[in-house]
């Protein structure tokens, strides 16, 4: 299956929050969740996200019934079964392969509740991977560069990366742990 874009991820995860969600119920959302800002989602986006979830037979829209004025009555969208399993791998490939600072990995954070707490916990596991292996290979670069001996604006460039990948790999073990944490509680209750 090939991956989702941005917004198609998004609207999945508002969908299968919702149950049966309006466009303009999920334009709402977008605007007080403030993906507008972060994610550069645009209401077009969200319309033409929701066409191409449907051509991909993820969801289905439903007439609402409430007409006012002319013009069609609005539609619902409802998840369909493969939109589920499609939701599902995105949050675990988000999670676990995209860069230091992808919105995607924040999209996926948004999106755990719709995946259980070992497969995200799996998932975090190979991010912490990636992670290692992307700032082995930054780390490496910089100094057959010359390292330390590089000027100061080449050096930010090898730094920065350098630098975010470690607070990444800190937040990601933090979130790990308290993930099984919770996982640990919950089994004690049961």
């Amino acid at each position: 299956m090939t991956r989702l874009s941005n917004v198609e991820f998004m609207l999945l995860q508002m969908i299968a929050e919702s149950k049966l969600v309006s466009g303009y119920q999920i334009n709402k959302l977008v605007e007080l969740r403030g993906y507008r800002q972060w994610a550069n989602i645009s209401s077009t986006s969200i319309y033409a996200g929701l066409q191409k979830l449907k051509d991909k037979s993820l969801i289905r829209s439903e007439d609402s019934g409430q007409k006012s004025g002319k013009g069609p009555s609005p539609s619902s969208y409802v998840m369909m079964e493969a939109g589920i399993e499609a939701l599902r791998n995105e949050v675990t490939l988000s999670l676990s392969s995209t860069r230091e600072r992808d919105i995607r990995f924040d999209l996926g954070l948004a999106a755990l509740p719709f995946i259980e707490k070992h497969e995200a916990i799996a998932a975090l596991h190979l991010r912490q991977d990636f992670l290692e292996k992307t700032l082995r290979n930054i780390e490496q670069k910089y100094e057959s560069q010359g390292g330390k001996q590089l000027p100061l604006h080449v050096r930010a460039l090898f730094l920065h990366p350098i630098s975010l990948i470690e607070n990444e790999k800190t937040f990601v073990a933090n979130l790990i742990s308290e993930l099984t944490r919770e996982l640990e509680e919950h089994a004690h209750e049961d």
